[in-house]
């Protein structure tokens, strides 16, 4: 990421959900809106509501999210958003990384969800 994008930042609470300690170059933030971080908590889980709370205090954000529900809430208030799939085609496109397929492999051995149709679009358009 650090290769895609100037500045990642995440949320003091995101960073707490990392077992392993987070490189030195994320930059961790605590959001100082904490009411309207409760009030996205009421339909989002703590960390994308302290993610999308935290955008609004950063000028020119993309917020990288993966749940259906915290994508379109953040598509709502007018953020840019991806996701993981979204990075790592980036990523490709961008020739930081060699292998789309190895990395949705390995996403793939998790309990992250993607659908076979999305991998063979994004192998495509990869050129894998």
């Amino acid at each position: 990421m650090r290769k895609l994008y100037k500045r990642v930042i995440i949320s003091k609470e995101i960073a707490g959900e990392f077992v392993e300690p987070l490189s030195t170059w994320f930059e961790i933030l605590e959001v100082a809106n904490k009411n309207y971080q409760r009030i996205l908590k009421i339909s989002l889980d703590k960390g994308e509501s302290s993610a999308i709370a935290l955008a609004f205090e950063i000028n020119d954000v993309m917020l990288v999210l993966d749940d259906l529900k915290a994508r379109k809430e953040a598509q709502k208030l007018g953020f840019r958003i991806t996701g993981t799939l979204g990075v790592l085609f980036s990523a490709k496109q961008k020739n930081v990384i060699n292998s789309l397929k190895f990395y949705l492999d390995k996403l793939r051995e998790t309990d992250f969800r993607i659908a076979d149709n999305i991998v063979s679009e994004l192998l495509n358009r990869s050129n894998e």
